[in-house]
């Protein structure tokens, strides 16, 4: 009976001699590998190398930086030197080959300063900078994407040149301040800009609901005063407007002289 335990146990031993050997073949026992350091170098190379001696390769993560190239290695794990088995994992952490895209911040109002590091923290781009009379000085009035506003919100991919219209305050010369009656709202705004000013308040008669069907009548500052003298007005500065849903007519009889403006 002693014979049949004994040949039991063999078979036993042998068992399990089999498993550990095919445990070790299973998990190269005994097999490692330093791992290299691949950081700065092109994903599709380094993919290549480290899984041709022993390593698996995953993508962790992918981050966007404008100043490096697409697909490069920006971070790694294991790090480099480290000593790890054969068919250990490498999680790498690449540069995207395109930018994400973002929501186009609200700038306008913004200090300068504060709109340039508004860009910054949200990988955007300072392009071209304008500037235009107003009183708000170094505060943002417009903000562009190929010459034309964007609008806060729209989407716009990273690394984006965005251009800013910048206030700069008021002027020092006097100019006159142009007559509005009777322009329409296009009009006056037009008129405004071609001489450096800004719409003040807009004040809209109880029948008009659109800003740009509506005529002015009446303006603060008027173009003359009491004496029926040119008031002036300086760039950059504001003007207060009614508008009406009817054109105005001014009466032929009232219409004030062209004088020379105010010294």
């Amino acid at each position: 009976m002693w014979q049949n335990i004994l040949a039991g146990f063999i078979f036993s031993l042998g068992l399990v001699a089999m498993f550990l050997f095919a445990l070790n073949l299973i998990t190269n026992h005994g097999e490692y590998l330093t791992v290299p350091d691949v950081k700065g170098s092109d994903y599709q190379k380094v993919k290549a190398d480290l899984e041709k001696n022993g390593f698996e390769v995953y993508i962790q993560d992918s981050i966007y930086v404008d100043s490096i190239a697409p697909n490069i290695i920006l971070k790694q794990f294991p790090e480099p030197e480290a000593t790890v088995k054969v068919n250990r994992v490498v999680y790498l952490t690449i540069n995207c080959s395109v930018p994400p895209t973002i929501n186009m911040p609200n700038l306008i109002g913004m200090s300068f300063r504060n709109a340039l590091l508004e860009l910054k923290s949200l990988g955007l781009k300072l392009g071209d900078t304008s500037f235009v009379p107003d009183i708000a000085k170094n505060a943002v009035k417009d903000q562009l994407n190929a010459g034309a506003s964007i609008k806060p919100g729209s989407p716009i991919r990273m690394g984006t040149l965005i251009d800013l219209v910048i206030g700069a305050g008021l002027g020092g010369d006097q100019i006159p301040v142009p007559d509005l009656f009777g322009l329409s709202y296009i009009e006056a705004k037009m008129v405004l800009e071609v001489n450096g000013l800004n719409a003040g308040v807009i004040l809209l008669d109880e029948n008009l609901v659109d800003t740009s069907a509506g005529f002015v009548y009446w303006q603060n500052p008027m173009p003359y005063d009491e004496q029926q003298m040119n008031n002036s007005i300086r760039s950059g500065q504001l003007m207060d407007i009614r508008l009406s849903l009817e054109k105005p007519e001014r009466k032929t009889d009232s219409l004030p002289p062209i004088l020379p403006s105010k010294n």
